[in-house]
């Protein structure tokens, strides 16, 4: 696996380069902005990380964004089930070069697409320089498509999680106000600082019984992070307890559409308001976009 991981560090420092000598040779134009890059987390499972990933899609594409979701929890594939799809093809079927991204993506809900992510990014480690190239700049279609390209992993704390945290521009940490839910969260955030403390991590409280309960886990969460981990939290929002969320996964349904008037889904259009007013120059990622995402991803596998 060590070689494995050399090659593609070879290869993406080929790419990067290759990247450098293009773009000097393109006459001046106004820069175009790439698509942000946002993963969505969580320290531990059934925290509802996928169903705001979800409703938090539709509420940014009802705000006029070009929004699409790549489920990357490779062995549960939620997304297709809490939208009621069985996509025929998956990021697989990109890798080995058999689709390209357009023949892949799925049209979900209110202009939604997604992609099933499959056991992609583990076959990516296979491939030659010939065949990441290619899907590198093939995957890049998504930056021309999209404005916000949201990123569903699995839960926990493994290698591959934290491969996609870091590789992403921003994180979007969901956290309940369970004492298990909150250390594994605070975990997650200590593995992320130790790599880079100028990682742009904003926090999602969901089930809170109240909003006091909520902004109090917010700030206690907040405090601790910056006096122990000296990493700053963004607050981005809370969701609580509605039994309309869990009539709505019972029907297969985004809440935001089977309820729209209901409590959650109107703190979740809150939310996406937040995201949408956050400003690009306020990103640290020098290299944005799912292009620079990718070429990031690749070089923390198996590293």
């Amino acid at each position: 696996m060590r070689d494995q991981a050399d090659k593609l560090r070879q290869i993406i420092d080929n790419l990067k380069e290759k990247q450098i000598n293009n773009q000097e040779n393109l006459p001046a134009a106004s820069p175009k902005k790439n698509a942000r890059v946002i993963t969505i987390t969580s320290g531990k499972g059934g925290v509802g990380k996928t169903n705001i990933t979800i409703n938090l899609a539709i509420a940014l594409s009802e705000l006029g964004l070009r929004v699409a979701i790549l489920d990357a929890d490779f062995g549960l594939a939620n997304i297709d089930v809490l939208f009621g799809i069985v996509p025929k093809n998956t990021l697989v079927d990109v890798v080995y070069g058999r689709k390209n991204i357009l023949e892949v993506l799925s049209d979900g809900p209110k202009n939604i697409k997604f992609i099933s992510g499959g056991s992609g990014v583990e076959e990516l480690v296979k491939l030659d320089k010939t065949q990441v190239e290619k899907f590198v700049e093939n995957i890049g279609l998504l930056d021309k498509l999209s404005d916000v390209i949201l990123i569903d992993t699995a839960a926990g704390l493994s290698d591959n999680v934290m491969s996609f945290v870091m590789a992403a521009d921003e994180v979007l940490l969901i956290t309940t106000p369970e004492p298990t839910s909150i250390t594994d969260a605070y975990a997650l955030i200590k593995m992320v600082a130790h790599r880079d403390k100028d990682k742009i991590i904003k926090v999602i409280v969901n089930r809170a019984d109240s909003a006091a309960e909520a902004n109090d886990l917010l700030t206690k969460l907040s405090v601790v992070a910056e006096k122990f981990l000296s990493i700053k939290l963004s607050p981005l929002g809370y969701i609580l307890q509605d039994d309309s969320v869990s009539k709505a996964v019972k029907m297969q349904q985004p809440f935001t559409m089977s309820f729209p008037k209901s409590q959650a889904s109107r703190l979740i259009k809150e939310i996406s308001r937040k995201l949408a007013e956050i400003s690009r120059e306020k990103l640290t990622n020098d290299n944005n976009g799912i292009k620079g995402f990718v070429s990031r991803l690749l070089g923390f596998i198996n590293t």
